[in-house]
């Protein structure tokens, strides 16, 4: 009796399709489960894993594994398959792996917590002027 390695193929499509088209696909599968309060951030220059990451809120685990699932889901409906998913089990934070696009969907509480998007933010916008700057400057 032979045993052969399973191969799971994670490649993209050749060609892949379009970031702008990957991104309406998580936002199309995020508004389709009522995903809350989701947030693009550019991180092109920032990393060189994704060009975007995309977090959005779910209500519950239920919910954050659902729409996890939806994202894959609507992801396949491209040819896409996810490089990788994770936190599946406990579904308080599931992470999926589009290669360009990285999509976090989590519990209000865990995404407070780990706030990343002021993490990935930092820095992009001009700092504010202080009260006294704006008096000199008036």
């Amino acid at each position: 009796m032979t045993s052969e390695a399973q191969v799971i193929k994670t490649q993209l499509p050749n060609p892949p399709p379009s970031v702008p088209a990957l991104l309406a696909s998580v936002h199309a599968a995020l508004e389709e489960l009522k995903a809350r309060d989701a947030v693009e951030i550019d991180v092109r220059g920032k990393s060189s894993v994704a060009d975007y990451l995309v977090i959005a809120s779910g209500t519950s685990t239920r919910h954050v594994k659902s729409i996890g699932d939806e994202v894959v889901r609507f992801a396949k409906n491209l040819g896409v398959m996810p490089l990788g998913v994770e936190g599946e089990r406990e579904a308080e934070w599931v992470l999926v792996d589009l290669g360009d696009v990285i999509v976090h969907v989590m519990l209000p509480r865990v995404r407070e917590f780990y706030a990343l998007e002021r993490l990935w933010t930092v820095g992009d916008q001009p700092p504010a002027a202080t009260d006294d700057e704006a008096q000199e400057a008036g």
